[in-house]
C-alpha cells in the first residue's frame, strides 16, 4: 500500500555545501510511503516523475516479499501508516512537513523528517528556471535528512576503516582501491544501523553522499545525483531484529561449507613460485604441527601481464590439473583456490577473442574500453552482456576441471562512468560503478554452485555493495603491517557484519610490508578468531619460518600459529553451530559488534578493538608489543577461556598475555562444545569425542549440534534439574566439565591480571 504525500513549498533555502552548490525550493516533490515488510517502510521523494529510471536496480526480497497488511488510521496527531511493527505519521497540518517513524505500539520514537529536511539542489546554480529548460550543463542532486537525536550513533555503510561512530563524519559510497587507512572503502553498501533501535537501507546503487551530523549536527543529510531517492526505514527493535529484517529486504548470507573455516595458506601477490614452492610450503606446515585446510595460488599461476587469462603458467605449472591432484593426495590441503579477477589483459590468451566477440566493456565510439592503470591495455568483462556471462563461466570451468575448488575474486572497483557504453542499453554507467561488484562476485558464486552444490560455494571477494551477503565470503583488503592497520582490520570487519555480512577475513600479518615476528603472532591470534583466516601478504611470504628465522620456542611464530589453528580447529563445532544462525538472521559471526549481542550497554556502541564471535564468545586483540591490552566487559559473569578465572561485569579490564592468548571470554549461562584435542583440519565428527564446557549454566542454557555438512543434529540444554540433557546425541569417549574447560595450567604463567 502506498500513501502519497504532495506538499509543495514547504522547504526552506540552505546553505551552500561542497556537493550542492544551490538549494531550491521544490515546487513538485511529492512523498510515496509503502509499506514494504513487517517493520519496514519505504519512502520515495521525486522532483521530475518524468525522468528516466535507468537500472541496474539492487535485487530486493530475493527469497520473495513477505506479505503485509498494511493500517491507515488518522488521529489527532495525524495520519499513520502501519507496516507491522513500525508506523509512519503524517502531521495532519497540511502546511508542515513533519514525518514521525515510530514503533506501531508508541513504545519508540526512532527519527523525522521535519522542516527543511527535502529538496533538491543543481550545480552550477541556475540564474533563472528558464536555463534547467536544458539539462546538460546542470547536474541535479535530491536530498533527505532525518533527524539525530540526542547521543544517537550511527553505524555500517560497508568495510568502513575509520571511526566505528560515523556521526560527525561526510562519508561517499562510492567503491575504490584505497587500502585500509584512508576514509575509501571497496565495500560500500548503502545501509547504516542507529543506536535508537533503526537502520536505513538506500535503494541506489549509484554514488550516495551522507553527512552523518557533520553539515547540520542534529541530522543525517543523504542526497544523490538525479530525481528521485528511495529509501527503507526498518524497525528493530533491537539491532538484531533490525539486520534480520534487512537481511530479508537484500538478501540472507548463504551457508559456506565447513572446509572454507579451516586455515588458509596463500602464496602471497607479487612472488614468483613453482610447484616445488607450493610443496615446501606445505611439509613446512606439517612439520610444525599446522594443518592447511585451503591452499590459494594468487596471481602469478599465470604468466606475469596477462591477468586475468585463466591459463596457468606452463613453465611452472606444466601440468596444474595433475599437481593439484598430487596435493590432494598427499593430504596436506583439503581444498585449491585459484585468485582472478575481471579484467582482461591484452598481452593474455583471453583478450582477442573476448573484444572480437563484445565480452569486453566498450566506449561510446565502440572501441573496447581500455586504460593502463594495474595492467597494460587493461578490459573489462561486461557482465550486462549474457554471451560474455556464459564465457567467463566456460572459463572458471576449466579450472574446475583441473582441480579448482574456489575463486578469490579480487578488484572490481576499478570501473569506469565516463565515456563507455553497457552491452545492457537500459543501465546508467554512474550506478555500474558499484553495483559491477554484485554482478562479478554474483557469476563467479553461481558457477561454483553449478558446479560443487549450494552449500560448497566459496568466493574470497574484496570489493562488495548491498546484496552481496549472498556470496560469501571477503576479506579486509590491502592492509599495512602494522599494529594501527590491524586495528584497522578490526574496525572494518565490524562495520561490514552491521551490514548483514555473516563471514569476514583479512590479511594476516598484514598485507604491505614485512611484518614484525610480535605483529605478525598478535595477528595470528586476532585472524584465527575471525569467521575464516588466511595467512596472505604483497611482496612477502607469510609462512611463519620466514618471519622470525625458524625460531622453534613456544612463543616462536610456527608454535604460535600451530596453537592458534588448533583453537580454532577446536572451536568448530561452536562455530558452525553459530554460523547456521548467523546465515539464518543476517548476522555476522565474526566480527560481530558489542552492541548487537549488548545493545542496551551504551558502552557497548563505542567498542571498536573487541568482538563477539557468535553469541557466547568474546574476543580482544592485542595491538601493544608489551602484550597489554585493555578491555570491557558488559553486565555479568565472564569466564577466561584460557584459565577459567572469572570476572564480572560491565567494567573495563587490563592484562598482559604471551602469545598464545588474549582476552577470549565466555558468556555466563553458556554450553561451549569443543572438539578432540590434537584433531587436524576443520572437517571432522562435531559430535564425536568432543568436550561439553559448562560455564555458570542455569535452566534453559542450550547449544545446537550440527554434524560438518551443516545438518542439525539436535540440542543439548540444561533441565530444570540442573542436568544437561541430550546426551544421546554424542558419540565416542565425550567428557563434561563443569566449571568451565580443561585448561592447561601454563596459561596461568603468561597470563597476568594488571
Amino acid at each position: 500500500m502506498k500513501f502519497r504525500d504532495d506538499r509543495k513549498g514547504v522547504e526552506s533555502a540552505m546553505p551552500d555545501t561542497q556537493n550542492h552548490e544551490a538549494r531550491r525550493h521544490p515546487e513538485s516533490e511529492h512523498f510515496d510511503h509503502q509499506a514494504a515488510s513487517d517493520g519496514i517502510i519505504s519512502v520515495e521523494t521525486t522532483h521530475w516523475a518524468g525522468a528516466a529510471l535507468k537500472g541496474p536496480h539492487f535485487d530486493l526480497f530475493p527469497d520473495g516479499q513477505p506479505q503485509i497488511e498494511p493500517q491507515v488510521s488518522k488521529g489527532d496527531k495525524g495520519t499513520t501508516l502501519s507496516a507491522g511493527a513500525l508506523s509512519a505519521t503524517i502531521h495532519p497540518d497540511q502546511h508542515t512537513f513533519d514525518i514521525r517513524f515510530h514503533s506501531t505500539d508508541g513504545s519508540k520514537a526512532l527519527t523525522s523528517l521535519l522542516g527543511r529536511s527535502v529538496g533538491l539542489a543543481y550545480n552550477p546554480a541556475p540564474s533563472n528556471p528558464m536555463q534547467t529548460g536544458d539539462m546538460r550543463d546542470f547536474r541535479h542532486y535530491i536530498f533527505t535528512q532525518t533527524t539525530l537525536g540526542i547521543g544517537e550513533s550511527v553505524h555500517g555503510l560497508g568495510e568502513r576503516f575509520g571511526a566505528f561512530n560515523k556521526v560527525g563524519q561526510s562519508i561517499s559510497l562510492w567503491n575504490a582501491d584505497g587500502g585500509t587507512s584512508s576514509d575509501q572503502a571497496y565495500k560500500n553498501v548503502s545501509f547504516w544501523l542507529s543506536s535508537r533501535g533503526y537502520g536505513i537501507f538506500i535503494d541506489t546503487p549509484g554514488k550516495v553522499e551522507l553527512e552523518i551530523g557533520s553539515e547540520r549536527c542534529s541530522r543525517v543529510q543523504t542526497s544523490v545525483q538525479g530525481q528521485r531517492l528511495k529509501w527503507y526505514i526498518i524497525y528493530g527493535p533491537t539491532p538484531k531484529d533490525v539486520l534480520r529484517r534487512y537481511s530479508v529486504l537484500t538478501g540472507k548470507p548463504s551457508t559456506v561449507p565447513s572446509w572454507s573455516f579451516g586455515l588458509w595458506l596463500s602464496t602471497s601477490f607479487t612472488t614468483n613460485y613453482d610447484e616445488a614452492t607450493v610443496n615446501s610450503f606445505l611439509e613446512g606446515m606439517k612439520e610444525r604441527d599446522t594443518q592447511v585446510d585451503v591452499f590459494h595460488y594468487d596471481c602469478f599461476w599465470m604468466k606475469a601481464f596477462t591477468w586475468t587469462d585463466f591459463v596457468f603458467d606452463s613453465e611452472r605449472f606444466p601440468d596444474p590439473k595433475a599437481q593439484i591432484s598430487r596435493l590432494k593426495e598427499s593430504g596436506l590441503v583439503k581444498k585449491v583456490c585459484v585468485w582472478i579477477n575481471p579484467y582482461i589483459a591484452q598481452h593474455g590468451a583471453a583478450f582477442k577473442m573476448a573484444a572480437e566477440k563484445g565480452y569486453l566493456l566498450k566506449r561510446k565510439n565502440g572501441d573496447v574500453w581500455q586504460w593502463d592503470l594495474w595492467q597494460a591495455g587493461m578490459g573489462l568483462v561486461d557482465f550486462t552482456n549474457p554471451d560474455a556471462v556464459k564465457w567467463y563461466v566456460d572459463c572458471l570451468n576449466g579450472l574446475f576441471d583441473q582441480g579448482v575448488d574456489c575463486i578469490k575474486t579480487d578488484f572490481g572497483e576499478r570501473v569506469p562512468t565516463l565515456d563507455v557504453e553497457w552491452f545492457d542499453k537500459s543501465v546508467d554507467a554512474h550506478k555500474m560503478h558499484n553495483y559491477y561488484a554484485f554482478i562479478y562476485n554474483k557469476v563467479v558464486y553461481e558457477a561454483l554452485q553449478a558446479r560443487y552444490g549450494t552449500s560448497e560455494a566459496v568466493l574470497f571477494a574484496r570489493s562488495a555493495c548491498a546484496g552481496t551477503q549472498r556470496f560469501p565470503l571477503v576479506w579486509g583488503g590491502d592492509c599495512e603491517s602494522t599494529p594501527e592497520a590491524m586495528a584497522e582490520s578490526v574496525r572494518g570487519g565490524l562495520g561490514l557484519g552491521l551490514c548483514g555480512y555473516a563471514f569476514w577475513s583479512n590479511d594476516i600479518g598484514g598485507f604491505e610490508g614485512y611484518p614484525a615476528p610480535w605483529i605478525y603472532k598478535r595477528w595470528v591470534a586476532f585472524g584465527l578468531l575471525c569467521s575464516h583466516s588466511r595467512l596472505h601478504g604483497s611482496s612477502s611470504y607469510r609462512v611463519p619460518w620466514t618471519i622470525d628465522n625458524d625460531d622453534r620456542s613456544e612463543e616462536g611464530c610456527s608454535r604460535t600459529l600451530a596453537k592458534w589453528t588448533a583453537l580454532k580447529t577446536r572451536l568448530m563445532p561452536y562455530l558452525y553451530a553459530q554460523s547456521a544462525k548467523a546465515v539464518e538472521n543476517g548476522w555476522p559471526l565474526s566480527l560481530r559488534a558489542m552492541c548487537l549481542e549488548f545493545p542496551e550497554d551504551q558502552t557497548s556502541w563505542y567498542l571498536d578493538r573487541q568482538f563477539m564471535i557468535g553469541d557466547s564468545l568474546l574476543a580482544a586483540p592485542v595491538f601493544e608489543e608489551s602484550g597489554e591490552v585493555e578491555f570491557y566487559l558488559p553486565k555479568g559473569k565472564w569466564t577466561s577461556f584460557f584459565t577459567n578465572q572469572i570476572r564480572e561485569g560491565p567494567g573495563w579490564f587490563k592484562e598482559k598475555h604471551g602469545f598464545g592468548s588474549m582476552p577470549l571470554y565466555v558468556r555466563e549461562n553458556t554450553i561451549l562444545v569443543l572438539g578432540k584435542p590434537g584433531i587436524k583440519g576443520a572437517v571432522y565428527d562435531y559430535a564425536e569425542d568432543v568436550e561439553i564446557c559448562l560455564y555458570q549454566v542455569h535452566d534453559g542454557a542450550n547449544a545446537k549440534l550440527v554434524d560438518n555438512q551443516g545438518n542439525a543434529l539436535g540440542t543439548l540444554k540444561i533441565g530444570s534439574d540442573g542436568k544437561l540433557e541430550g546426551k544421546e546425541l554424542l558419540g565416542g569417549s565425550w567428557t563434561t566439565s563443569d566449571n568451565g574447560r580443561k585448561v592447561e595450567e601454563s596459561y596461568l604463567k603468561t597470563i597476568q591480571w594488571l
